[in-house]
């Protein structure tokens, strides 16, 4: 058996973790986006000592190529470990209906990050009484409040602007339009949430059927662009610029995080509720990594977790492992790649495959 995965988002942590623990990795590339696995990381000696994480390495001309039956014949024998690149650019309907390699996780959980299928995250939240922003209707809007709404140049991002009356979000919402940023079918589907002023933390968490064990492996924040650009500058020279660029959220990276002990139990709390209340409504439930996505506000002389997003697969934060959470339990830093490979392990050696894979 051999893990292989899609050469993007995460595949380096992935690859790295299945190494460690003794299987042979392969990445799924897309011709001009190769380099990084086939060359700066892929396994080859040095001297006396072996050196990088890919063993091997399968290039197509698109990702979404990876259902064709000749290319999934190669992925024969190995179990497949999903990334958000992976929902992107093959899309859900070729990952429930065309790909049949067993995949590391519940390949139905993946569409439930989408906002306007049934039994999405938002419900999912409601459903396990985590705390969530208020959201309001176009007209509604009393508060500072983020507008997510679909970006029309790229269909797997959010173009987010800010409102604080029904009149700005109107004005806001007709000049991007009128820029080719957003499309007015989308505002239909748009969510309008309340913006939380406080410090913002991703908690991901790995759940075990083996061990029906939920576990903290580490906790990041995000890098943004523009908005860390902006946020470097003085409050004028933000002004200054935005009169120029448009403020964006586009995800560029991570930083790992630690967060004080006594704000760690309602992030665990609300994790332990979500896993109960995935099984409800998702047979298999959740399998592997997750992470509930939000912020720690200040409210009426308490501090609360208020969950902005949740994803259901491979984080892409490899930094996590630098936390000291994955240490605390397991007494040495484990990457999210190491313990998925971990629970394969665990259950091919006792015979439980089917309890980790769809």
């Amino acid at each position: 058996m051999f893990i292989s995965t899609l050469g993007s988002h995460s595949a380096l942590d992935v690859s790295e973790g299945a190494v460690a623990e003794g299987y042979k990795s392969m990445v799924v590339c897309q011709k001009g986006r190769e380099t990084t696995y086939s060359k700066a990381y892929k396994t080859r000696k040095r001297g006396s000592e072996t050196v990088g994480v890919v063993d091997e390495v399968l290039t197509l001309d698109n990702f979404a190529d990876i259902t064709k039956p000749e290319n999934q014949k190669k992925l024969v024998g190995s179990v497949f470990i999903p990334n958000r690149s992976f929902s992107v650019y093959v899309g859900y309907d070729a990952i429930e209906n065309d790909f049949k390699i067993p995949i590391f996780g519940n390949k139905a959980l993946l569409r439930a990050e989408e906002r306007t299928v049934p039994n999405n995250q938002y419900d999912l939240l409601k459903a396990a009484d985590i705390n969530i922003s208020r959201t309001f209707a176009p007209d509604e809007i009393d508060a500072l409040s983020l507008v997510k709404v679909q970006d029309a140049r790229r269909s797997y991002e959010r173009a987010f602007f800010f409102a604080a009356t029904p009149e700005e979000y109107e004005e806001k919402s007709r000049k991007l339009i009128a820029q080719g940023i957003i499309k007015e079918a989308d505002l239909k589907d748009a969510r309008i949430e309340e913006f939380i002023l406080g410090a913002q933390f991703n908690f991901n968490f790995f759940y075990s059927p083996l061990y029906e064990e939920l576990e903290l492996l580490g906790i990041d924040c995000r890098r943004q662009t523009n908005l860390d650009g902006l946020l470097r500058l003085p409050a004028p020279q933000q002004i200054e610029a935005l009169k120029y660029k448009r403020f964006t959220t586009i995800e560029a990276g991570h930083i790992a995080s630690t967060m004080r002990e006594s704000l760690l139990q309602s992030g665990i709390e609300a994790g332990e509720r979500f896993v109960e209340t995935v099984k409800k409504f998702y047979p298999k439930g959740l399998i592997g990594p997750f992470a509930l996505q939000g912020a720690i506000e200040e409210k009426d002389g308490k501090e609360r977790f208020v969950v902005f997003d949740v994803s259901f697969r491979m984080p892409g934060s490899p930094g996590t492992r630098f936390t000291p959470y994955s240490y605390y339990l397991y007494r040495r830093p484990v990457s999210f790649g190491r313990r998925v490979a971990m629970e394969i392990k665990e259950a091919e050696k006792t015979g439980r495959m089917e309890e980790i894979t769809s």
